[in-house]
This record gives structure tokens, C-alpha cells and sequence, in this order.
């Protein structure tokens, strides 16, 4: 395997099957919750400097996994993410910052035809060529988020204090892609 500094300038389509999108939730305050989504599509535009550069993204809201039916029915409903009036959740970047060795991902999430800013670090983790001459790029990204900015406001309250679900969710990616 081949690996090289930067990738090619140019679009990049995300490989779903390398790809993983997780939001994470505490439950009862204490312990963590994971769901991903199963279905998505999405492109990243490599530019020639992080500011040139642009990331966009549609999950099918309908496809979150967590393992457990009653709870992913429930986070389709209504209460979380009324799939069947909103099918997709989208990401659209507005801007890719680097500061050293850092680099910050900012764009428009929309959720329940909701679209809020979201900012997110990003990892660039490197260009590799696979066994069949293929090249691949990966980033990674992660952050949190207020849900109920977004109109995902059900919740329990706890007899203790606190919450059934967090206010904060956790997001991590994980984007593998090849050149278009």
C-alpha cells in the first residue's frame, strides 16, 4: 500500500462501506448510547487549501441503528426524528479552517428541517492506495451537539435529577472516499 502526504484536489465520493457515522447519547445520566446510520451519501471537495475545500452529506434518517427495534422506532417517530415528514438529515460545509496542526470543519446541519451551524475538529488521516490501484482519502470528525437546538426536545425527567436522554449528543465520523 502506497501512502501519500495530500490528496489529489478534487471531488472525493465517500465509500459507505468504510464509512461510519455515530451519534452518541448518555442515558439515565450515566451510561452511553450508540447509533448509526446505515444509509448515506455524500462528497467531499478537496480544494487547493483547507479554505477551497467543502464537505457535504444526506443520511436517511430512517436508517439510524442503535441494535435495539423499540429504540430506533422510536427515534424515527415524532418525538425524535419524524422520519416520515423529514427522510434525510443533511450536512452542507460553509467553511474548513486550519489553525497548525488543527483543522475545524463548520457547516449547516439540518435535522427536522431545522439547519443550524455545527462545527466539528477534523482529522485528516491520510491518501492510501489499495490492492487494486484504487485511491482512497480519510478524515475523521467529531463534536457535539445541543439536540434540542434542532427541535429534538423529547425527554423524561429523572426522580434524581437529570435526564432520561442527554441535551448533548456526541458526533463521530468516520469518511473514507475515492476520487470521482
Amino acid at each position: 500500500m502506497t501512502v501519500q502526504t495530500l490528496p489529489q484536489t478534487g471531488t472525493w465520493v465517500l465509500d459507505p462501506t468504510h464509512s461510519q457515522i455515530e451519534i452518541t447519547a448518555r442515558h439515565l445520566m450515566v451510561s452511553k448510547v450508540r447509533g448509526t446510520f446505515k444509509e448515506f451519501t455524500g462528497a467531499i471537495i478537496v480544494g487547493d487549501s483547507p479554505g477551497t475545500s467543502s464537505v457535504e452529506a444526506t443520511l436517511v434518517a430512517a436508517s439510524i441503528d442503535t441494535g435495539v427495534e423499540d429504540r430506533d422506532k422510536h427515534l424515527r417517530s415524532p418525538d425524535f426524528l419524524d422520519v416520515e415528514n423529514f427522510p434525510t438529515i443533511t450536512f452542507d460545509s460553509l467553511n474548513v479552517s486550519r489553525d497548525g496542526n488543527d483543522h475545524e470543519l463548520t457547516g449547516d446541519l439540518t435535522i427536522k428541517g431545522v439547519t443550524k451551524p455545527i462545527t466539528l475538529d477534523l482529522e485528516y488521516l491520510g491518501v492510501a492506495t489499495d490492492p487494486w490501484g484504487n485511491e482512497k482519502v480519510a478524515f475523521e470528525a467529531s463534536g457535539t451537539f445541543d439536540r434540542e437546538d434542532w427541535g429534538l426536545n423529547w425527554n423524561v425527567a429523572l426522580e434524581t435529577g437529570g435526564w432520561l436522554v442527554s441535551k448533548q449528543f456526541g458526533i463521530s465520523i468516520i469518511a473514507q472516499a475515492a476520487k470521482a
